[in-house]
């Protein structure tokens, strides 16, 4: 049988190996593909993205043939979930295949709009480190190397530069699929982001909380991965998953 691929998409600075132990808890009929985005990993002389419109446009290629064949689900983190749910709503349009499933992370409903919203790409050198030192995905360590930190910090800033460019919207724009969020406690998101993920489905929005911040992913890997392999057989059965 053909495997289910789950496309992954990670958050703000992060490349495609934040994703590698997942594999050690996927289910044997599902294979990670985590996207690398440019700029970043393998992809480190590509140039960094100009607009949101450019990632999409980048993903959507990367990911094509496998959304033609119509066996796959899609993750995002973060800046990742922002990405993949507009890699959805591309795919929608284009009348292909759309996910099994979609599952959203660490990422408020994009049509709530907060007035205490931080702009970080705007936000000057210094403090802009201390807003990600506070964000928690970054160690304190890092900022101690300045070679590193040339070749970091203005990925960083362009990515939540086109992570706030592509975050709020005033029309709510239901996907046809089904949707899982899942949501740090401790994470800087009032409950109406969390729950406003509701509107954003013409099937079944489902929300999973996980003690810790915005990096919960990390320390519940497993957790995360028992949900994606459950939601995803549970896909197949349903034949929301084309067959091969």
């Amino acid at each position: 049988m053909q495997k289910v691929k789950l496309i992954c998409f990670p958050y703000a600075g992060g490349s495609s190996v934040i994703f590698s132990k997942w594999r050690r808890y996927l289910d044997r009929d599902i294979e990670l593909m985590a996207v690398e985005l440019a700029g970043r990993g393998r992809r480190m002389n590509d140039a960094l993205y100009k607009s949101f419109g450019d990632v999409i446009d980048d993903v959507f290629k990367l990911a094509y043939e496998t959304v033609e064949d119509g066996r796959y689900v899609l993750f995002g983190h973060s800046f990742g979930a922002t990405i993949a749910y507009e890699l959805a709503h591309k795919i929608a349009a284009k009348n292909l295949p759309v996910p099994g499933h979609v599952f959203l992370s660490g990422r408020g409903a994009p049509h709530i709009r907060r007035g205490d919203e931080k702009q970080y790409h705007l936000m000057d050198a210094d403090q802009f480190k201390k807003e990600v030192l506070k964000l928690g995905g970054t160690p304190p360590e890092f900022f101690e190397y300045p070679d590193l930190l040339e070749l970091f910090l203005p990925l960083l800033k362009n990515d939540f530069m086109l992570a706030e460019a592509g975050r709020s919207y005033d029309v709510v724009r239901p996907l046809p699929t089904n949707i899982t969020v899942f949501q740090g406690k401790d994470d800087d998101l009032i409950p109406e982001q969390c729950d406003g993920w509701k509107r954003h489905t013409t099937g079944i929005c489902n929300l999973h909380y996980f003690e810790g911040g915005h990096f919960f992913l990390h320390d519940h890997a497993e957790a995360m991965v028992t949900i994606i392999n459950n939601i995803t057989r549970e896909a197949l059965a349903a034949k929301r998953l084309s067959v091969f």
